[in-house]
């Protein structure tokens, strides 16, 4: 019989990782690196499902191996190949008989195997674990700043031998304002973002500080789990000042593209409301003539800048000045290095 294991990080760098439910369950979250060779399709786990409730599991089994058991050999094929000498380990979504099948199956290949103990649901555990009470074993450090400072792009560019940039935006496909879903595709769903935020913060290496920007509690439909936003409150907040000129530029770069035309009328229609009935039709002309940067302008005076940071009831530990990206590099660690 396969041997089975509790998950441990490690394991994540030392084994092939098989996912062996249905694609479906894999596309709502899955371990960090696994890969995906379901023994039932999602159709097939619907009907063995309704027969286990309704005729019991000797009949759903007997079912299960008439579906499957022509597709033996190109699952371990699969996984052979994809496991490239390494040692697998295989999950479904509690440890049961679906990760069984394929542990067997590798087992009597003669392939090195391990079945994970309890499955996706343990591991989700370990995740959610994390999150209800983060703890950091170093400096974490949030840049907050007005729409179109750059901050992503400047997080983007920190040295990684210096810094561990965790971009919180770019994880959750959403930069966080009414036009932040632009070019970014859609959403992951709320499981998957958080596996790899926990992913993310995991491989964080113990010698440097980590650094985020500054958000709100949601970004876009997806939420930040746990307490982290707490914990971002607490942190080393630095203040990322930019002129609006350099706004209007850095916004205008990023949103003039063609084929976001659309998407941002969309966008636009959906704050009518909070801009008002003139500013609306000012904006929307000014999209209409392609005026980027005019319509750049007029969403940092209209809307961005009397929504987001209007009341501010904490104070940063410092500012720094974007302008420059590589003065506020140095600046930025002046600062962590005397904090």
């Amino acid at each position: 019989m396969p041997r089975t294991t509790p998950f441990s990080p490690q394991l994540l760098d030392t084994h092939c990782i098989v996912d062996a439910r249905t694609p479906l369950e894999f596309a709502d979250d899955h371990l960090p690196g696994a890969i995906n060779i379901p023994i039932l399709t999602n159709a097939e786990r619907v009907e063995i499902g309704t027969l286990y409730k309704q005729q019991g599991p000797q009949l759903a089994r007997v079912r299960g191996l008439e579906l499957t058991c022509h597709r033996f050999p190109s699952i371990v094929t699969g996984i052979a190949e994809a496991a490239a000498g390494r040692p697998v380990m295989v999950y479904c979504w509690r440890g049961g008989l679906r990760s069984e099948s394929i542990a067997l199956l590798l087992e009597m290949s003669g392939l090195p195997v391990l079945k994970l103990q309890g499955g996706y649901k343990a591991f989700r555990h370990i995740v959610t674990d994390f999150f209800e009470s983060v703890r950091l074993p170093v400096q974490l450090v949030v840049l907050h700043g007005m729409t179109g400072s750059g901050k992503t792009e400047f997080l983007n560019q920190l040295p990684a031998s210096d810094w561990t940039v965790i971009d919180l935006e770019g994880m959750a496909r959403h930069r966080g304002s009414a036009f932040g879903s632009l070019g970014l595709g859609e959403q992951p769903p709320q499981k998957r973002f958080e596996t790899l935020l926990w992913d993310a913060f995991r491989k964080a290496p113990p010698d440097r500080p980590i650094v985020v920007e500054g958000e709100s509690k949601r970004i876009g439909r997806l939420t930040l789990p746990g307490n982290l936003h707490e914990v971002m409150a607490e942190s080393t907040k630095i203040w990322c000042e930019v002129s609006v000129a350099t706004r209007v530029k850095r916004l205008a770069a990023e949103y003039a593209r063609t084929d976001y035309r659309g998407p941002m009328a969309e966008a636009l229609e959906r704050i009518r409301k909070k801009l008002g009935g003139d500013h609306y039709t000012d904006l929307q002309q000014r999209l209409e003539a392609w005026d980027v940067e005019g319509l750049a302008q007029g969403l940092i005076e209209q809307y961005y800048d009397k929504l987001y940071y209007r009341v501010r009831k904490w104070e940063p530990q410092a500012t720094i000045s974007l302008e420059e990206y590589g003065t506020a590099a140095r600046d930025l660690a002046a600062i962590c290095a005397a904090s």
